[in-house]
């Protein structure tokens, strides 16, 4: 099939296509990498009278560390950016890593972090990524710029925090401690598929390898990413040995009401949760890989 008749503008810089929006209203729809978009419209699933290209606006792409340490990510950086990106991968090691699990090479190319959070699929790496970093978003209205951390930014299926008139400029990730872990982990029917379920998690540890701070979320189980503060519980102040990667995997498993589809029953999810959240778990407390000679 193929879509409906819409009007295509390309915007030149973010507050020329903060003009469109506010001129076309809600006929008009944003367009970054496409790659959930325009299958849409070629189902007939939405019709937007208008699409507004984010591709030719030179300033939502890229990324930068400021003088915080802080990764600065222009919306329309495209997954394969962060696969490909050395930096990326020395600072921030759990998003280059995850980035392999993004649907395919070809869609990678194309699909940006902006369009993928802002789509708000509840199976999709970007949401659970950015709430596992306490990422923070940047988002630009005709009148106002706001940020909105990860935890409120997804809200349900298909939603987000952002208001009529806005689009997402920026996303920042916080600092990547030194001794800081991290684990990813997810089960899809196929490769490339949206994940049935899926866990991040990222341990700050000591060097008396006590854990000081630890992040689990959970993907691909509920309407949105879910971070389980009392799995996390469950490794905090301690040096976490089998014992309490167990204890925080049940406790995962118990705090999650997981949905039922097509895909997978929410009995499997559950069993799912379990086990990816201790394999993460134990992904991130094995002994560091040497560095390649």
């Amino acid at each position: 099939m193929k879509p409906p008749a819409f009007e295509y503008l390309a915007a030149a810089t973010v507050d020329e296509a903060l003009d469109l929006l506010e001129t076309h209203g809600d006929d008009a729809r944003l367009l970054a990498g496409g790659q959930s978009l325009v299958p849409a419209m070629n189902f007939r699933l939405a019709a937007p009278a208008v699409l507004v290209d984010l591709n030719t606006v030179a300033s939502l792409a890229g990324t930068s560390v400021d003088d915080e340490g802080r990764l600065v990510v222009g919306a329309m950086t495209r997954h394969r950016f962060f696969e490909m990106s050395e930096p990326i991968g020395r600072g921030w090691p759990l998003l280059r890593h995850a980035m392999a699990s993004v649907a395919h090479v070809a869609i990678r190319n194309r699909g940006t972090i902006g369009g993928s959070l802002c789509h708000a699929d509840p199976s999709a790496e970007w949401p659970a990524l950015c709430l596992a970093c306490d990422a923070v978003m940047v988002v630009r209205g005709r009148a106002r710029r706001r940020q909105v951390r990860a935890e409120e930014f997804s809200q349900a299926l298909f939603s987000t925090a952002l208001e009529a008139g806005e689009l997402l400029e920026q996303v920042i990730f916080p600092a990547w401690p030194a001794g800081r872990r991290w684990g990813f982990q997810e089960v899809a029917r196929r490769r490339g598929d949206f994940a049935i379920a899926g866990v991040a998690c990222v341990l700050d540890l000591g060097a008396d390898g006590r854990c000081s701070d630890a992040r689990i979320v959970v993907f691909g189980v509920a309407d949105r990413p879910l971070l389980l503060v009392d799995a996390a519980r469950a490794l905090a102040g301690v040096a976490p040995d089998e014992r309490a990667v167990r204890e925080a995997a049940v406790r995962a498993r118990g705090a999650v009401a997981c949905r039922s589809d097509h895909h997978a029953s929410a009995e499997y999810r559950s069993e799912l949760i379990e086990a990816l959240t201790e394999r993460a778990l134990r992904q991130a407390l094995a002994p560091p890989s040497p560095p390649a000679s």
